[in-house]
């Protein structure tokens, strides 16, 4: 497998500070050769931009604020994060969403930066990058108030049911795949649902530092995930979905390259 895209590595987190050049180095000679760098903060937003401005046509980034700090989510917050969307490296606005399964933003709060981050893809024509937990009516009652006025949209690291998915895929939105998938304790119903994504929809992230896929051989004593394990991962989607690892890493790159508008990785002719 080569070509592969992360559409979402946080790898503004603090764990890849000190390795990060050893990581992407990693990350290149898996066959990962371009990764989406999450901002899910004001702050992290903006160490996002800086990460993709360092890496250029290797890394791009995403702007937003995760549910969990919508209480930051302020009439400055807003500015900062139009501001970053001028930039050419920001592909997608998010992460963004509502989280009711930790509720560590009050929902009123979740709500309101949610509509607000909805409000910039539509100015700007950017795609959403969307995050959804335990909250999947509110989630598409406020998206569905947008109408048209939105663009593209992936439900990133998706973990939930097949009302959900369906509910998503009516409305021609792509999806995103990450280690979860592996995991034999939660996942297990993703295993049955990965099939029913069109291949043009389907996308695959590790969500790293987080979500290190539980099937890898050896495990890293770290515990710490990264994208050189998003081959490990299409592997898997591959087999769950009867077909080919190299026709779901063409299949997924494809699909990224479209949503995020991405050129190729430097050096490809």
């Amino acid at each position: 497998m080569h070509d592969l895209i992360d559409i979402g590595a946080n790898l503004g987190h603090e764990s890849f500070q000190p390795d990060l050049d050893d990581v992407l180095a990693r990350a290149k000679s898996h066959g990962v050769t371009q990764m989406v760098v999450t901002g899910a903060s004001r702050g992290g937003s903006a160490r996002a931009l800086e990460l993709a401005q360092a890496h250029p046509g290797i890394l791009f980034a995403t702007a937003g604020v995760h549910p969990h700090h919508a209480v930051e989510y302020t009439a400055e917050a807003d500015a900062e994060l139009r501001a970053l969307h001028r930039h050419d490296q920001v592909r997608a606005v998010g992460e963004c969403g509502l989280d009711f399964h930790r509720d560590f933003s009050p929902r009123p709060a979740q709500r309101r930066a949610f509509e607000l981050q909805l409000q910039i893809a539509a100015d700007t024509g950017k795609p959403v990058f969307l995050h959804q937990r335990d909250a999947h009516e509110d989630f598409l009652a406020i998206l569905d108030g947008f109408g048209d006025r939105l663009g593209r949209c992936v439900v990133h690291c998706f973990t939930a049911g097949r009302d959900e998915l369906m509910a998503y895929l009516e409305r021609g939105w792509f999806i995103g795949i990450t280690g979860w998938l592996c995991d034999e304790r939660r996942g297990q119903h993703l295993r049955e649902l990965v099939g029913l994504i069109p291949a043009d929809r389907l996308m695959i992230e590790t969500d790293c530092p987080y979500l290190l896929p539980r099937t890898v051989r050896p495990k890293p004593s770290h515990r710490r995930n990264e994208p050189m394990f998003l081959p490990h991962i299409c592997a898997e989607l591959a087999r769950d979905r009867g077909e080919q690892a190299d026709q779901v890493a063409a299949a997924t790159t494809a699909a990224a390259r479209h949503f995020f508008g991405l050129p190729k990785p430097p050096g490809d002719d």
